[in-house]
C-alpha cells in the first residue's frame, strides 16, 4: 500500500476513534402501555427545531377544541411571517390558506412562516401563542420544555427533551386522534407546489403512521415517529443524527427491535422517566454545521453505515405517499370577505373532556374556555 494511502487510512481511523460516538438520546415507547422499552439520555436537554410545530399544532387542537376557532377560518401571511427562515410555503405576504390546511402545510412542510402565521391567528400575536405553548407544556409535566418561538428555528432558550417530545406526542393521538391523518401524510400539494415531508419512514416503512422531522445545526437531525404493526404501537424519537439518512435509519431499526423483541419493557413509565432538569442543553453546531462535522459524520457513518450507498437499509418498503391538496385562497385584505360561504361552527366537543388520573395525580386542566384535557395513559386490558 503507497504510504500517502496508509496515511490517509490512519487518518481516517483515528479521527474516528476521537470522534464522538453515537451517545445522543434515543427513546422507544409502548404507546399502548406507556412502558419505556428502550432509554438513553431520554431526559437530557435539548434544542428540539422542527420538533416544536408538535406543540404548535397541540395548541391549535386545543383552541379549536374551545371552539375559539375554526378550521375554515383564514390564516394570513403576515410580513413578519413571510421573513422567516426556510423551510417555508411559498405563500406571498397577505395571501391566506384555511387553518386546516396551514396545519397540513405546519405539519408536512414544516414550513416557518406558516408557524408564525398560525401563532398570529390563533394566539393573537406570536408571544400570546408562544405563552399558550408553555402553559400547555407546564399542565403537562415537561420539566425539560421552554419555548420561545412556534417554529423551532434556533433560540437558545428553546430547548427540550427524547421524554418530553414522546408526552407531547402522546397528547396529540390520546386527545385530539382526529388529527392524526395530518400526521401520517407524505406530500401536500399547494398550487404548482409539492411539499413533502422529510419523514423517510412514511414511504419506506410498513406500519408508519407520523409524526414530525426537525434540524437546526444546534440540534442535529431529529424525529418522533409512530409505528402500528404487528399488534403493537410504538413510538421512537431520536436526536442530534447526523443526516437524514442515520436519523430516520435509526428510528427503523429501534422500531425493528421492538418488534423483535429485543427491546423490551423496563418496568419503567414514559411519565416517571427523570429529566436533567437544570442542565444546560446540548449544542451540536460544531459537529453538525462546524469544524468538527466532518469527523463526526465519519464516525456516525463508521458506527451505523446503514442506509449508505451499497450498505442495507431498513427503509425498503415502497409505500404510496398520502397526499393532501391545500387551497391557497389567494390575497387577503383586512374587511375583505372569504371567496367562499363559511358554514357555521358547530363545536366540536359538546362537554369538556373528561380528565384522567395517573398515578392518582391530576394535572391542572386549560387554564381559559374550561376544557379538561386528559393525560396519555395506558389502554386498558384486554377482558
Amino acid at each position: 500500500m503507497p504510504i500517502v494511502r496508509r496515511f490517509v487510512l490512519a487518518l481516517m481511523l483515528s479521527l474516528t476513534a476521537l470522534a464522538p460516538a453515537w451517545a445522543n438520546p434515543l427513546l422507544v415507547v409502548d404507546r399502548a402501555t406507556l412502558d419505556v422499552l428502550y432509554a438513553e439520555d431520554a431526559g437530557r436537554p435539548w434544542h428540539p427545531a422542527s420538533l416544536t410545530k408538535l406543540m404548535t399544532a397541540y395548541v391549535v387542537f386545543e383552541e379549536l377544541a374551545k371552539g375559539t376557532v375554526t378550521m375554515e377560518m383564514p390564516v394570513t401571511i403576515s410580513r413578519k411571517a413571510f421573513n422567516q427562515a426556510p423551510s417555508k410555503s411559498g405563500l406571498p405576504v397577505d395571501s391566506a390558506v384555511s387553518l386546516k390546511d396551514a396545519l397540513y402545510i405546519l405539519i408536512v412542510k414544516s414550513a416557518n412562516d406558516i408557524a408564525v402565521a398560525i401563532a398570529e391567528t390563533v394566539g393573537g400575536s406570536e408571544a400570546d401563542f408562544v405563552s399558550k405553548m408553555n402553559d400547555a407544556a407546564q399542565r403537562m409535566g415537561l420539566t425539560a420544555t421552554h419555548f420561545v418561538n412556534p417554529h423551532g428555528l434556533h433560540d437558545p432558550a428553546q430547548v427540550t427533551s427524547a421524554r418530553d417530545l414522546a408526552i407531547i406526542a402522546l397528547y396529540i393521538e390520546q386527545s385530539f386522534p382526529q388529527y392524526m391523518p395530518m400526521f401520517s401524510t407524505a406530500v401536500v400539494r399547494l398550487g404548482k407546489a409539492r411539499l413533502e415531508s422529510n419523514n423517510g419512514l412514511l414511504e419506506g416503512f410498513v406500519g408508519t403512521t407520523g409524526m414530525k422531522t426537525g434540524y437546526v445545526c444546534a440540534s442535529g437531525l431529529n424525529i418522533v415517529a409512530t409505528v402500528d404493526r404487528d399488534g403493537r404501537r410504538l413510538l421512537a424519537v431520536v436526536l442530534g443524527g447526523s443526516s437524514g439518512r442515520e436519523r430516520n435509519e435509526r428510528a427503523a431499526g429501534l422500531f425493528l427491535d421492538a418488534l423483535s423483541g429485543r427491546l423490551s419493557p423496563k418496568g419503567q413509565s414514559v411519565l416517571s422517566l427523570p429529566n436533567a432538569v437544570g442542565a444546560a442543553p446540548v449544542d451540536m453546531r460544531s459537529q453538525i454545521c462546524g469544524a468538527e462535522a466532518k469527523a463526526y459524520v465519519a464516525a456516525q457513518e463508521a458506527a451505523f453505515p446503514m442506509g449508505l450507498k451499497d450498505q442495507p437499509s431498513y427503509l425498503t418498503a415502497d409505500i404510496a405517499p398520502r397526499e393532501y391538496t391545500a387551497v391557497d385562497l389567494g390575497r387577503l385584505r383586512a374587511g375583505i370577505a372569504l371567496p367562499r360561504p363559511r358554514p357555521s361552527h358547530v363545536p366540536m366537543f359538546t362537554t369538556p373532556v373528561e380528565s384522567a388520573a395517573i398515578e392518582d395525580v391530576l394535572r391542572p386542566a386549560i387554564t381559559a374556555g374550561g376544557l379538561d384535557i386528559a393525560l396519555p395513559r395506558p389502554r386498558p386490558a384486554d377482558l
